[in-house]
């Protein structure tokens, strides 16, 4: 199994304590691991399943990356689509298990892919390959626009906090996003970390497909990032009602959020926010 962190020897150099003879000194650090995860997906039987897609990603959570990356593009909709998945071993020595192999379940349609249609990702951008806006519009099963979900803006504004509580893979490293499932009265359900902001949401997706947690009704995510039309998409495809963000959202992921009737939260940093779509389920309490 890869590691999420690597030690490193770094030159620390400190300008400030220059005239004191210590302005650089050679130390050990931590870094936020980045390999590639291949996903390959076909039916049951002789041969290899095929490619689907490579991932740059923070080892670890691999199942359910690939389980939440199915889930999330359209391919399966629910785990029992999925009749196994499992780390392989790549060609690599020594071996590094950056491959995710899934059998889809008997009449699951095998995914086609065309060169309109590129599912090779980065950490930094999940969709960047995909030819247009409309390739990646994907429908969510789950209507997420009667979602009578409430949550004090008080209460929101606690969870950036409890989120970064719960960070150790960036306590070590300082290079990690974050995404967490919370309840409506701010209980932390489950936390993800990766290199990569779309990794880390389709780590806690997949997560709630192989817990049979789906749709996510009632529930909100946040991301320790902005929230781009890619994470909305993602939280649409899970059911989630809302997402809010410590940064910005993109004009993107604001159509979408008011398209599915979701809440969009961003800038969500100290006791402030910017609600940019479905505000209906952000309360405040009027002073008396």
């Amino acid at each position: 199994m890869g590691r999420a962190t690597d030690r490193r020897s770094v030159l620390r150099i400190d300008l400030d304590a220059a005239a004191d003879g210590r302005g650089a000194v050679r130390r050990p650090d931590n870094l936020a691991v980045e390999e590639p995860l291949e996903i390959r997906v076909g039916l049951a039987g002789p041969g290899r399943r095929q490619p689907l897609a490579v991932t740059m990603r923070t080892p670890g959570d691999d199942l359910d990356l690939a389980i939440g990356f199915l889930l999330t593009e359209g391919l399966i909709r629910s785990t029992d689509d999925v009749l196994t998945a499992q780390l392989c071993a790549g060609a690599e020595t020594p071996n590094t298990y950056n491959v995710v192999d899934v059998v889809l379940a008997p009449g699951v349609p095998e995914p086609t892919t065309d060169p309109s249609r590129n599912f090779y990702t980065t950490s930094s951008c999940g969709v960047c390959g995909k030819a247009s806006i409309d390739a990646v519009r994907t429908r969510s099963l789950f209507p997420v626009a009667a979602d009578t979900l409430a949550v004090p803006a008080a209460l929101l504004a606690e969870l950036p906090d409890r989120l970064r509580a719960a960070q150790r893979g960036f306590d070590r490293t300082g290079g990690l996003h974050a995404a967490g499932l919370f309840t409506p009265a701010g209980e932390l359900v489950v936390l993800r970390e990766d290199v990569g902001r779309h990794n880390a949401v389709d780590k806690v997706i997949g997560w709630a497909v192989r817990e049979r947690r789906l749709p996510l009704a009632g529930h909100l995510l946040l991301v320790s990032g902005r929230a781009s039309f890619e994470l909305t998409q993602k939280a649409w495809m899970a059911g989630l009602p809302l997402l809010a963000a410590v940064s910005a959202p993109s004009s993107l992921a604001v159509e979408l959020a008011d398209e599915a009737g979701m809440t969009l939260v961003g800038f969500l940093r100290g006791r402030t926010m910017n609600v940019y779509a479905g505000p209906q389920r952000i309360t405040v309490e009027q002073p008396a």
